[in-house]
C-alpha cells in the first residue's frame, strides 16, 4: 500500500509557490499587449514604461513572499539539528 497523499499547508504551498512565481511573468509579458499605449502619462512616464517599472517593483515583492513561504528556507530546528 502506498501512503496517503500529503494534504495541508505543505501541499498547498507546493502548488501556491509556482503560481506566485508565474504572476510577474504574466504581468510583464502578458499584460504588455493590453497596455501598449503612450497616453495617459503616469508619474511623468508613458503608461507602458510605468507598467514595466510597476512590475519590476511588484516582482521583487512577489519573490520576497515566495522566499518567505518556501519551506527550504526555514531555519534549522536548533544548534546542530537539521530539518528533513
Amino acid at each position: 500500500m502506498s501512503p496517503a497523499p500529503t494534504s495541508g499547508p505543505t501541499r498547498t504551498k507546493g502548488v501556491l509557490l509556482p503560481l506566485l512565481g508565474a504572476v510577474p511573468f504574466v504581468g510583464i509579458l502578458g499584460g504588455i499587449f493590453f497596455v501598449n499605449r503612450v497616453t495617459p502619462y503616469v508619474l511623468g512616464m508613458p503608461f507602458i514604461l510605468f507598467w514595466s517599472v510597476l512590475w519590476l517593483v511588484l516582482t521583487s515583492a512577489v519573490m520576497a513572499v515566495v522566499y518567505r513561504l518556501d519551506p527550504a528556507n526555514r531555519e534549522p530546528d536548533g544548534p546542530g539539528r537539521v530539518s528533513p
